[in-house]
C-alpha cells in the first residue's frame, strides 16, 4: 500500500487521461534512477494553479508503487504559513504577500532530508483542513519509502529535489480545470493573484529536468 499523506482535507481530485499521460512521462524518466538509487529519490511536480500537479503526482505515486518503489506524496498546500481562508485574507490585506513566502519551503526541505537519511520510521507533517481553515498534523510511515513526490506551485525551488518536472500550462489555459475542482470562486482578485503567480512560476520552468506540454486542444486554442 502507498505510504502517503491524505489530500488536503476538503480538496478533491479530478484525474483525466492527460494526468495519466503526464505521470507516465515522469515515471519513464525516473525509473532507471529509482532502480539505481541507494536512498529515496525526491521528485517534484510543479506548475501553475489548475495545471494538474496534484492529479499527476497522485498517478505518479501509483505508478511507483505498482513498480515496487514505495512512494510518499507531499503536497505544498499543507505547508502554507496560514490555512487557506486566512491566507486569502492576508492577500486581500497586502497583495505583495502572494509568492513563495506564503509557503514553508524550508520545512518541506527538512521533511525531504529526513526521509532521505533513512533513519526515521515516521514523519510528522502539516495537514490542512480547508473547510475548517486550520492546519493540523499527520504522521506517516517512511521507513521503506523509495521515492518522495512533492507537488506544488513553487516546488521547483526545492534544493533537496533530485528530479524536477514542470507542467507547462498557464492559468488562462487551466480555467476550466480550476472551476472543476471548485476550490476557489472565480473572481477578479483571484485572476490578479494567478497573474502574479504566473510571473513567478513561469521563470521556474528553466530549472526543470522535464517540461510536460499542455493538452493538444489547449495548444490549438492559444
Amino acid at each position: 500500500m502507498r505510504q502517503r499523506g491524505e489530500n488536503m482535507i476538503g480538496d478533491k481530485l479530478v484525474i483525466k487521461d492527460y494526468h495519466r499521460s503526464a505521470a507516465a512521462m515522469i515515471f519513464g524518466e525516473i525509473k532507471s534512477r529509482l532502480s539505481a538509487a541507494k536512498k529515496p529519490l525526491a521528485v517534484t511536480v510543479a506548475g501553475e494553479s489548475g495545471s494538474g500537479k496534484s492529479e499527476t503526482a497522485a498517478v505518479l505515486a501509483e505508478l511507483c508503487d505498482e513498480a515496487g518503489f514505495k512512494a510518499i506524496l507531499l503536497q505544498q498546500d499543507d505547508y502554507f504559513v496560514y490555512p487557506p481562508k486566512t491566507n486569502h485574507q492576508k492577500r486581500l490585506e497586502d497583495i505583495k504577500w502572494v509568492g513563495p513566502q506564503e509557503v514553508k519551503l524550508d520545512l518541506i526541505e527538512d521533511n525531504i532530508e529526513t526521509i532521505k537519511k533513512g533513519s526515521a520510521k515516521t514523519l510528522s507533517k502539516p495537514l490542512v483542513n480547508y473547510e475548517r481553515d486550520s492546519i493540523g498534523e499527520e504522521t506517516l510511515p517512511v521507513e521503506t519509502v523509495k521515492v518522495v513526490i512533492v507537488e506544488g506551485t513553487y516546488t521547483t525551488m526545492l534544493k533537496n529535489a533530485d528530479f524536477k518536472a514542470f507542467i507547462n500550462r498557464d492559468y488562462r489555459q487551466t480555467r476550466k480545470s480550476r472551476l472543476e475542482r471548485s476550490r476557489d470562486p472565480a473572481t477578479d482578485f483571484l485572476e490578479k493573484v494567478l497573474s502574479i503567480e504566473h510571473q513567478i512560476i513561469s521563470r521556474h520552468k528553466d530549472m526543470a529536468d522535464l517540461i510536460i506540454p499542455p493538452p493538444e486542444d489547449e495548444v490549438d486554442n492559444e
